[in-house]
């Protein structure tokens, strides 16, 4: 499928899973998808499964935009709770989209505790038919690359998820390549991804054992921070005289800029000598360069920030970016930094959404399903791939994930035909009605928006004490109404709270069973 195919299905407003492979654009499409929702005046909640994807994207982690920070599973209480922090209520009342970047990284179980507190807080129950909320959600990624972040051994692929199940996307496989112009390397990609890797493309492969660039500059990709950490300490040392040093500067709550500093491929102090070799560590089309773009610093401008010439012959002038956490237009904390790193050497993890011109690759050690193909498929062409060492191991793919890629092709080529049988005047009237469902407008006659009442307020217009810290004489109160068998309803008006509150509280005490909790085979 084609971007503009892709975008025609999102613009409908149904569920998505835009994925494709490395370099297919599915970054660039969900960034025009976003764009032409804002020119309508309707801000995206943008969001990824890990904190680094999510500095790419201009977003928060999923984790802290739906409020079930490090949970993996969630008891009514705790969905309760969520409900009572404003800004979060407020956040998820109203939105209208939700995007999930690197969706191959995000376990089921937490994907499913999301759907769970969207649904309780915007009241569209599954049985109704609305998973999260009714909210058009798009997942986007691709589950070849890293599979789930799990503090335990349960995780499971969102895929997996009932969540997933309930949301049904329609899948847009991108098919056009940006990253890869190389015929062979590309079927050797494929090969890997559709379980046809064979003793060929093995033996083409291991031709780039052994072998070091000669000229062009070439990252070490490692399994390992220790390795990433000793190799760019000592290259730089080795430079001889003095470098600069690049302060990052912050502003915003602390505890979420530390969040973009742990995640922001830049270091907070950026040491640079003439001669170091670098990366860029974000896009910038206009400068000329994107996340991964290496070069060799030449010199420092008169503006006292790093020159450098990549492998184009061009030489940049590196001035500072920011990294920011957003909530809608509201940017809650960011930093600013060169947005250079050292480039000898950088983790696996590190890499992703990375498009790299050469790289100097070790796979001697690789410990996760996915990583080698990562590893492999950051490089541009079969040329600028260097292999210091590899087990056939570090090749494999979840074999789940192979299987589940068959389905993923037949449902991406289904709807694409699908879709190519609808008249023009069909997919417009989809397209005006989900604009109209989400309060959007025209760019020509958008204006300026007053403040008006948030989607928050309204429902304390009902249940005015949503949101309220519980006392203890509410507790007693609540309690002896309980045992004496009022009706829910009649206790919630008194209590003016939603009746999902009261049996909220009611399990917190240990007076009902908690309808989240998973219950015994």
């Amino acid at each position: 499928m084609k971007q503009e195919e892709a975008l025609k299905v999102l613009k409908t407003g149904m569920n998505v899973f835009l994925t494709g492979e490395p370099g297919s654009g599915k970054t660039h499409t969900i960034n025009r998808y976003i764009a032409w929702l804002r020119e309508r005046g309707v801000e995206v909640s943008v969001t990824a499964s890990t904190g680094i994807a999510a500095t790419h994207v201009g977003g928060m982690t999923i984790h802290s935009w739906s409020g079930i920070g490090v949970k993996r599973d969630l008891t009514d209480w705790d969905i309760e709770m969520i409900h009572s922090r404003e800004k979060t209520a407020k956040r998820i009342l109203d939105a209208k989209v939700l995007v999930i970047d690197e969706v191959s990284m995000l376990d089921g179980a937490v994907l499913a505790s999301v759907d769970k507190v969207l649904r309780s807080l915007r009241k569209k129950p599954l049985t109704h038919g609305e998973p999260f909320g009714g909210l058009q959600v798009i997942f986007v990624g691709d589950f070849f690359q890293l599979p789930p972040v799990s503090r335990d051994a349960r995780a499971s692929f969102a895929f997996e998820s009932d969540a997933w199940k309930a949301a049904n996307p329609i899948v847009c496989y991108l098919s056009e390549q940006h990253r890869q112009d190389d015929p062979d390397f590309l079927d050797m990609l494929g090969a890997l991804r559709r379980g046809t890797f064979g003793a060929a493309h093995l033996k083409r492969l291991k031709s780039r054992t052994g072998i070091l660039p000669k000229k062009e500059v070439a990252t070490r990709l490692y399994t390992h921070n220790a390795d990433v950490d000793r190799i760019n300490a000592e290259s730089l040392a080795k430079i001889p005289g003095d470098g600069k040093r690049y302060v990052m500067q912050s502003k915003g709550a602390g505890v979420l800029v530390d969040a973009l500093k742990n995640n922001c491929l830049s270091p907070e102090n950026l040491d640079l000598k003439s001669g170091a070799a670098v990366m860029f560590t974000r896009n910038n089309f206009e400068a000329g360069y994107v996340n991964g773009t290496l070069g060799t610093v030449t010199g420092f401008a008169v503006s006292g920030y790093p020159i450098v010439k990549i492998a184009s012959g061009k030489s940049i002038t590196a001035e500072p970016q920011e990294w920011a956490i957003q909530d809608g237009t509201k940017i809650l904390a960011k930093i600013t930094q060169v947005p250079l790193r050292l480039a000898w050497a950088i983790t696996v993890h590190k890499s992703q959404g990375m498009s790299l011109d050469a790289a100097i690759i070790d796979l001697g050690q690789a410990f996760e399903y996915g990583q080698g193909y990562v590893a492999i498929s950051r490089v541009r062409s079969l040329e600028g791939l260097y292999l210091e060492s590899f087990n056939e191991r570090s090749l494999m793919l979840h074999p789940k994930v192979v299987d589940k890629d068959t389905y993923f092709r037949a449902s991406a080529a289904a709807a694409q035909q699908k879709f190519a049988t609808l008249a023009r005047e069909e997919i417009e009237t989809l397209e005006k009605n989900f604009l109209r469902a989400i309060g959007a407008q025209e760019p020509s006659v958008r204006k300026p928006q007053s403040p008006g009442k948030s989607s928050l307020d309204a429902l304390r217009e009902k249940y005015p004490n949503v949101g309220k810290p519980w006392t203890k004489d509410n507790d007693v109160m609540l309690t002896t109404m309980f045992n004496a068998k009022r009706p829910n309803a009649e206790i919630a008006k008194h209590f003016q709270r939603r009746p999902s509150a009261i049996q909220a509280r009611l399990a917190h005490l240990g007076l009902i069973p908690d309808i989240w909790k998973p219950r015994k085979k």
